[in-house]
């Protein structure tokens, strides 16, 4: 692609998972949003859970002096709790629901653009009952999220049988909800990553075409997921290029291709697309940085 990347995207980094010992609300949030904050590379940022109101206040003015936009990303609010929004139990359904509403509330405090959460396990002679429980939560969140405000409340597509084990899911799922969650809330909209593609045994094509009028947001990582005895299996979003994984510049290239195709990097508005990338083992975050960003420009000088 001969034109500049930032005509089509902003480029944004998920917080939490480049620096992973900040995903539980502690850690050294405000030092490692400075680094983000300082690259000019970066157009946007995805943060989760900050606990502490005064914490919280230093990360809001930090971002909003560095002209970013924020997203915010409540999946670590379920995976560190063990919580599922679509549990066919209600008490626990409703715990799972306040939970993402205390994310909302602080989405909304730090000036994010945009929600986004994760669908939770499910069993299969049950699927349909996980379902409806979760039809029944998105709404309910969709409409309090519009009580606040505009922002969008975005489903992240995962895998549904090797890691994550998310009811939503395999891509005609996927379609069905957003069909359905759409009809009644104008809020919602999907977010499609990348990596988890492979862990869908989908192609990219396969995995976005079907629900492209839904996607509202998108990211960009790796996995591997062709032998469980590798090292980084699953959904762990290792680096690109790391040993025995799935996605490089060539696959990234591709899946540029298709965003562009479907109309999502587009010069009107250009979005965010971000990196979702995690230090494997004793790795550098701010190298699995770097390496993404090398990534990133060597696949757009691919995209045909």
């Amino acid at each position: 692609m001969n034109e500049p990347m930032r005509a089509y995207m902003k480029v944004g980094l998920i917080h939490f998972m480049a620096y992973p010992e900040c995903m539980k609300g502690e850690g050294p949030i405000i030092e490692t949003l400075k680094k983000i904050a300082v690259d000019d590379y970066f157009d946007a940022v995805e943060i989760t859970q900050i606990h502490g109101n005064s914490e919280r206040k230093r990360a809001t003015d930090l971002l909003e002096t560095s002209k970013m936009d924020v997203l915010y990303g409540a999946q670590p609010r379920l995976l560190t709790t063990g919580q599922n929004i679509n549990d066919i139990n209600e008490e626990k359904r409703k715990e799972a629901l306040a939970n993402l509403k205390e994310g909302i509330d602080e989405a909304y405090e730090i000036g994010a653009k945009g929600f986004g959460f994760l669908s939770g396990r499910y069993e299969e002679d049950e699927l349909e009952d996980s379902y409806n429980a979760l039809v029944e939560s998105t709404k309910e969140l969709c409409d309090y999220a519009l009580s606040k405000g505009d922002m969008p409340v975005l489903l992240e597509v995962f895998d549904y049988d090797v890691d994550k084990k998310s009811l939503i899911g395999p891509v005609a799922l996927a379609k069905r909800f957003a069909e359905e969650i759409r009809s009644k809330c104008k809020n919602f909209g999907l977010i499609v990553d990348l990596s988890h593609i492979p862990l869908l045994r989908e192609e990219i094509e396969e995995s976005l075409m079907p629900i492209k009028d839904y996607i509202m947001h998108a990211h960009m990582g790796n996995c591997v997921v062709r032998d469980e005895s590798l090292p980084g299996y699953g959904d762990q979003h290792p680096r690109f290029g790391f040993p025995g994984s799935e996605i490089d510049s060539e696959e990234l290239a591709r899946y540029l291709e298709v965003l562009l195709s479907i109309g999502y990097l587009n010069k009107d508005n250009p979005p965010v697309l971000s990196f979702e990338v995690k230090p494997f083992g004793d790795e550098d975050p701010d190298i699995v940085i770097a390496n993404a960003k090398r990534t990133l420009n060597d696949a757009w000088i691919k995209v045909k």
